[in-house]
């Protein structure tokens, strides 16, 4: 991980940590990158998105890059066009899940895979140095937004019809609410569509795929049959069943790995998960004779992890899911439209897809002002060995930085859910200790 770089991209909070002059030197060391190179570049709905467009645009056409603007369009849009469209790279302004004080930059290679850290770095070194072309070198720039059709058509030939089906859309006043809504009435799915907004304000603010009870509440009143939240830049997919039941990533890559083994189109009878996974769906998918692969936590880690053991499902807990079959990443809209057609193909129920029996998990976010700091004392250390030992081959405990945010992320897993909460606490209070 760089000095810039987290586990997603490039990401901070706007004017803080990610200002327009960030912007104009990621944009003009990567024209640096590969001289004359052609960048797709899309947004989220976030007021901050447009300027910081426009900062990166500058410093890569500055450098001599042409780059095409897509407008608003989901994460997995961009990565879907930069390979179409025969580009050299796709770059996304967005953070994702974050609130609306936060942006980002996620830059695609030309075959719509996130940049590795080796690239990454590269890139970095980049910064240091502004590449200004003479005059009649420098890049251009035009907006394309209409370009987002193809990415709609590509979502709706992934799927059959869907006639019948109510289904609800949370679209976390975020990029999917162009593009979500449209691809499942097309399919001839009956929708309801909220949280459409695209102010710059409301991006994930009580609602989408972090807030997914909102959407279960309007799932069992409005009698639908499905419901799916989806966040900022759509690339996470929380599902609801007909029954206001929360269906996380874990069940969702377990629904989707028992259909396709069911089906005998399960490659390697392997899927891939992370250290968060949850061990009940390791346990269950072992009973259906499915092996989960573990990869480090974030979506670039787990698309290695499947490219290397050449899988084709996996994804995260938190509902970033990978079908590496269809896409080069995760796509939130494409998730929700594979359990659809599982629902109507099978003439079943989303909580019979995904029903799973999960180990109590509890998991805490301590804010910290050095992560880094925090990660490395020897009294975490210690207390970490001590709780391990505690819990044994019954539970885990986990402890991380977020690759995101100012975090340490806390997680107790065990068949003692008043454990898990005791552990986590305990841990949770000794970080905020050590970071005074």
């Amino acid at each position: 991980m760089g000095v810039f770089f987290g586990t997603d991209g490039l990401r901070g909070k706007v004017n803080v940590d990610l200002t327009s002059d960030v912007a104009y030197k990621c944009g003009n060391a990567l024209a640096t990158l590969l001289p004359f190179c052609t960048i797709l570049i899309g947004c989220d709905t976030r007021n901050s998105s447009s300027f910081l467009t426009c900062s990166f645009a500058s410093g890569a056409t500055n450098g001599g890059a042409n780059v095409i603007d897509l407008g608003t369009v989901p994460t997995a849009g961009v990565a879907y066009l930069t390979k179409r469209l025969t580009a050299d790279f796709g770059v996304v302004i967005s953070a994702s899940h974050n609130s609306k004080e936060y942006n980002g930059i996620k830059i695609f290679d030309k075959n719509g895979f996130k940049l590795d850290e080796k690239q990454e770095l590269l890139l970095e070194r980049n910064f240091i140095q502004t590449k200004t072309c003479p005059f009649n070198k420098i890049g251009k720039y035009v907006q394309r937004h209409q370009l987002v059709t193809l990415y709609k058509d590509f979502l709706m030939q992934t799927s059959t019809r869907l006639d019948g089906l109510f289904v609800l859309l949370d679209c976390a006043n975020g990029a999917s609410g162009n593009v979500a809504p449209l691809v499942f009435k097309k399919l001839g799915a009956k929708v309801l569509a909220f949280n459409t907004k695209t102010d710059g304000m409301s991006i994930n603010e009580n609602c989408g795929a972090l807030h997914p009870e909102k959407l279960a509440q309007k799932v069992v009143k409005l009698s639908a049959d499905v419901g799916f939240a989806f966040d900022g830049d759509a690339d996470r997919l929380i599902a609801v069943d007909k029954f206001g039941n929360v269906i996380d990533g874990d069940m969702v890559i377990f629904g989707l790995a028992k259909y396709l083994k069911s089906k005998g189109t399960l490659k390697g009878d392997k899927v891939v998960g992370t250290s968060h996974t949850n061990m009940g769906v390791e346990k269950e998918l072992k009973n259906l004779g499915v092996l989960l692969v573990r990869a480090d936590v974030g979506d670039k880690y787990v698309l290695q992890k499947m490219l290397s053991e050449d899988v084709v499902v996996g994804g995260e807990q938190s509902g970033h899911v990978i079908l590496k079959d269809l896409h080069t990443t995760g796509d939130g809209i494409l998730t929700a439209l594979a359990l659809s057609n599982i629902v109507v193909k099978e003439n079943t129920t989303l909580n019979k897809v995904c029903a799973v029996k999960k180990f109590p998990q509890t998991n805490v976010n301590v804010e910290v002002c050095d992560k880094f700091r925090v990660m490395n004392n020897e009294r975490l250390a210690n207390e970490i060995s001590k709780w391990s030992n505690v819990l044994g081959d019954n539970g885990r405990l986990l402890i991380r930085a977020s690759g995101t945010e100012d975090k340490i992320r806390v997680m107790v897993e065990s068949g003692e859910a008043k454990s898990n909460e005791h552990i986590a606490n305990v841990v949770a209070n000794l970080i905020k200790e050590i970071d005074c």
